[in-house]
């Protein structure tokens, strides 16, 4: 699998590669993938399908400056910024017949990133359908973007996240996972007592990743202009 360390200098532009690496490799240009990147300051994403009025206080956004994008993967509202690692795996269907359908999916990648991460604190487990938690209370929430012949899974790490934000610019979403049990945001989710570069170290190591130096910059730089950064896409609901 090759491995990309890159986070680009905006954050459309961030969401625009993930999604650029999945077609290149769906088009045959490209193949396995895990990429690792961070964004410093606060910003809204949106899943896919999400509703922004239902997800986002978009006045606290405003007023804060905190930029609202969307992803081109499913999942849940979240909120990016510093002390939170984002990953993604670019991963072909015939590496697992646990890939083709979605739940298995999320059991197969889930599973290998509890194992990683395993001894860092006690009781980490899949929460949900999508979720990794420990002890109940969650820090890592993931998604995907499927195609015919590969799949994008998107996942976040929070390890020294200012948890206080989350109910700043995030609505209780209407949709929760059984685990959650109606607490919000503050009581539900944690970060992990580990540092980024280990972190980093131990996908790396669970995904056997090895460096790559190139990145298909023209097709993230028309994802940018046609999709990423247009009203249309964020406000598509």
């Amino acid at each position: 699998m090759q491995f990309l360390d890159l986070t680009l200098p905006s954050a459309v532009a961030n969401l625009a590669l993930d999604e650029a690496l999945l077609l290149e490799a769906e088009a045959g240009r490209g193949g396995e993938m895990l990429r690792l990147w961070e964004w410093s300051h606060p910003a809204v994403v949106l899943g896919s399908g999400c509703v922004l009025r239902e997800d986002v206080d978009e006045d606290a956004c405003a007023a804060d400056g905190v930029p609202v994008l969307r992803r081109s993967s499913g999942g849940g509202t979240v909120l990016l910024g510093r002390g939170c690692l984002l990953f993604s795996l670019v991963l072909a269907f015939d590496r697992s017949p646990a890939l083709a359908t979605v739940r298995p999916s999320y059991g197969y990648i889930l599973e290998r990133l509890c194992e990683a991460l395993a001894d860092i604190v006690p009781g980490i487990r899949q929460g949900g359908i999508s979720d990794l938690a420990a002890r109940g209370r969650k820090f890592s929430g993931n998604a995907q973007q499927r195609k015919r012949r590969f799949l994008l899974h998107h996942g976040t790490l929070l390890y020294d996240f200012d948890l206080a934000l989350i109910g700043r610019y995030l609505r209780r979403p209407a949709r929760q996972p059984e685990y959650r049990a109606g607490r919000d945001h503050l009581d539900f989710v944690r970060n992990l007592p580990c540092p980024a570069e280990e972190l980093r170290n131990r996908l790396c190591i669970a995904w056997q990743a090895e460096e790559r130096s190139s990145w298909p910059e023209e097709a993230v730089a028309e994802l940018v202009r046609s999709k990423y950064s247009t009203a249309e896409w964020v406000r598509r609901r």
